[in-house]
């Protein structure tokens, strides 16, 4: 039998997308943490965007606990380092901040509809979107969001990107991203945009489904369903 698509409000009920286990341990640095998965050391990147550029921000999409931005808050205070960090996520689980700071703010909000006006010099999202329901929409945001020079990095499974009706295949999901500036690691799953992208994909979002199993995390992911738009 097939499962119906959920809209985006019945998805954020789903026990699949609100996935407690993803960045509550993640740290900044070490074994489990989001250097190690992005292959990118936010704190390094940061640390030399500070040295050429003013009102350094870093976005944070599915940030989980906050443990990791935590950590780099209080690191690049260390520093004396002013550098603006905002984490985002759809379950209330942040770990508590010990010491009170203006540089780090950690919001409890839906990425279907969350925006901002700001423009960041890094936006990442550790094994977040996986777990969204409108996975194209939220690329495009991030994109826009970013800096002229700013870099967009995200963990994708393409198994999780689908079309209502066609077979498209992984060689096909590259180069459709590859024609809106967005770079994909089949090795690591991650997608970069590098600079600020005005990005609109010519199709439309249909629904969810939360009954796609695991993926490539070995957890249980939300597959995305399009419909392509003739151009």
């Amino acid at each position: 039998m097939k499962h119906p698509l959920l809209t985006n409000s019945e998805l954020e009920w789903s026990d699949v997308a609100a996935n407690c286990r993803m960045n509550r341990e993640r740290e900044i640095t070490g074994t489990n943490s989001y250097t190690t998965d992005l292959k990118l050391n936010p704190l390094d990147f940061l640390m030399i965007r500070a040295r050429t550029h003013s009102n350094v921000r870093w976005l944070d999409l599915c940030c989980g606990s906050g443990r990791a931005l935590i950590q780099a808050d209080e690191y690049f205070r260390t520093q004396h380092q002013s550098i603006q960090i905002q984490g985002i996520d759809l379950v209330d689980l942040f770990q508590p901040v010990e010491n009170s700071t203006s540089t780090l703010q950690l919001e409890t909000a839906s990425l279907h509809d969350w925006t901002t006006s700001k423009k960041y010099d890094l936006i990442t999202c550790v094994h977040g979107l996986h777990y969204v329901g409108d996975k194209l929409k939220l690329i495009a945001d991030a994109a826009r969001w970013l800096k002229a020079d700013g870099t967009f990095i995200a963990h994708l499974d393409l198994d999780n990107l689908q079309s209502s009706t066609s077979n498209w295949s992984s060689r096909e999901k590259r180069e459709f991203l590859q024609r809106y500036h967005l770079d994909f690691h089949l090795r690591r799953r991650t997608l970069t945009c590098r600079g600020y992208q005005s990005i609109d994909f010519p199709c439309r979002y249909l629904g969810a489904s939360d009954q796609a199993g695991p993926n490539f995390t070995g957890q249980p992911a939300v597959n995305s369903v399009y419909e392509f738009l003739d151009t």
